[in-house]
């Protein structure tokens, strides 16, 4: 079992929904807290509000200088958990190239700068913990989810190569994939979303895995486990279950 007490932990993308609740579940924890996302007044009021000892270093996660400006900030951290995203439904009947494109640099391609700028130093020191956040809807194509859902396939297969990589290093990768949670994101959605989660619940479930050395979570149990099975049906099948027609 991992203890995160007395540890320092770098949070990306930890000011509301998911982040913001995992903020509080690992604070009261005794984690330090290293809390980044683009709006400095809210961090600093979540900062404020946290029983433990957190500090703040604003940055955007589509900006590699400003990552690695607040990657800085924070100093040699134990961990580094990603939780930065950015959601709109999207049809490819209906595509929206800018809101693509955002979700893609968002989601995926900032986690990798997220990993890029703390990565180095825990090879250096031969320890380390980075934790990234997929999604349950990144294991299989899906109706409607144009960019988030590639997006988070992406961040999958990142987590499960650095995972295969790093293996004896000292650094340890953890991938977590949650389901509906409960934030504004999912506010946008017009359909019935089975199993939606609190964020609160979320956290536990997330922190709950991070003590462990498992590499990887899907939650809640029973949908990620019908996520899971769907992997190994053949596409003919996969496709008529899943697929919206006209």
């Amino acid at each position: 079992m991992r203890s995160l007490t007395g540890k320092k932990y770098w949070l990306v993308g930890a000011s509301e929904g998911l982040g913001r609740a995992l903020a509080f579940a690992m604070s009261k924890s005794g984690t330090e807290l290293v809390l980044s996302a683009r709006s400095e007044e809210r961090l600093q009021a979540l900062a404020d509000e946290l029983p433990g000892k957190a500090s703040v270093a604003p940055c955007d996660v589509s900006s590699r200088e400003s990552v690695e400006a607040a990657a800085e900030r924070a100093g040699a951290v134990d961990g580094m958990v990603f939780l930065a995203g950015l959601y709109w439904p999207m049809k490819a009947t209906e595509w929206d190239a800018e809101k693509a494109e955002v979700m893609a640099d968002i989601n995926f391609t900032g986690a990798v700068r997220s990993v890029g700028a703390v990565l180095p130093g825990m090879l250096e020191r031969g320890a380390g913990h980075i934790v990234i956040t997929g999604s349950l809807s990144g294991f299989r194509g899906l109706p409607g989810a144009i960019g988030y859902g590639a997006s988070k396939a992406g961040t999958m297969y990142l987590a499960e190569s650095m995972y295969a990589d790093l293996r004896g290093t000292g650094v340890d990768v953890q991938l977590i994939n949650p389901g509906f949670i409960k934030t504004r994101l999912t506010e946008k959605n017009e359909f019935t979303m089975p199993f939606i989660m609190e964020p609160e619940a979320a956290a536990d479930e997330m922190l709950m895995h991070m003590r462990t050395d498992g590499f990887k979570k899907s939650f809640p149990f029973a949908f990620g486990l019908m996520f899971r099975i769907s992997q190994f049906l053949p596409d003919w099948a996969y496709y008529r279950i899943f697929a919206r027609s006209g």
